[in-house]
């Protein structure tokens, strides 16, 4: 009998639980890099166990929950360096459009650690004598548009294949004698996070340890379900 978590996966259910990761991020439970690996390993998926592993640690089911409250209305969070330098790293949330400006100066921006609350991500990029940077995770599509004038805009991602959901970087890019560019990870130095390990875990799947990987996921399945069932409180962290 073949066991259920090996049954092969339909592009349905890939989209399902693309869609599935989406809901998350909005709700703040995943950040760019984070969705963006996951929706590329739904994409290249073949069993449900492979697909369960994808949203294993997160709430099943539900509605898309609506825009945050204001969007559309809010104002645009600006990032401004003068004959100067500013950047924004790590954790941080994006809920609203966001501009740079770069007078002189520096502008970096990495979204890879943000938590995206919007279905996509909306930036206004000004580089006047200067340099913006935006950082972004491999696998996302960019959409930059704008004029260059005696300067450049350029990207430098490695993007998904077309017609697939993954995350949208938005790009307005205006530069004079000055740079705008989008970068991704494998351009730039890679993030110190738990996160690198899933992945690593997520190849292995795909390797001869399969098989052992996943009859241990579904026996950590089955132990949480007799826990929860028996009510005695305990909870196990993926």
């Amino acid at each position: 009998m073949t066991d259920p978590g090996e049954l092969r996966a339909s592009d349905a259910e890939r989209e399902a639980v693309v869609e599935q990761l989406r809901i998350a991020s909005v709700e703040g439970r995943l950040t760019l890099a984070e969705l963006t690996d996951r929706t590329e390993a739904a994409y290249t998926a073949r069993t449900h166990a492979e697909l369960a592993m994808l949203t294993q640690d997160l709430p099943s089911g539900g509605v898309r929950p609506p825009a945050p409250a204001g969007q559309g209305g809010k104002k645009r969070r600006w990032f401004v360096a003068v004959m100067g330098d500013s950047k924004r790293r790590g954790t941080w949330r994006i809920d609203q459009e966001l501009g740079a400006v770069a007078v002189m100066g520096d502008v970096v921006l990495d979204l890879r650690e943000a938590e995206v609350r919007t279905d996509q991500v909306d930036i206004m990029a000004v580089a006047l004598m200067g340099d913006v940077k935006i950082i972004v995770p491999d696998g996302v599509n960019v959409d930059i548009d704008g004029v260059a004038v005696m300067g450049d805009k350029k990207v430098k991602v490695a993007q998904a294949a077309p017609g697939v959901n993954v995350p949208v970087v938005r790009v307005q890019a205006y530069a004079v004698m000055g740079d705008v560019k989008v970068v991704g990870d494998s351009h730039v130095k890679p993030l110190q996070r738990g996160f690198a390990a899933w992945r690593e875990h997520w190849r292995q799947l795909h390797g001869e340890d399969w098989r052992e990987i996943s009859r241990q996921v579904r026996a950590e399945a089955r132990e949480l379900r007799r826990q929860l069932r028996d009510g005695d409180g305990r909870h196990y962290g993926y």
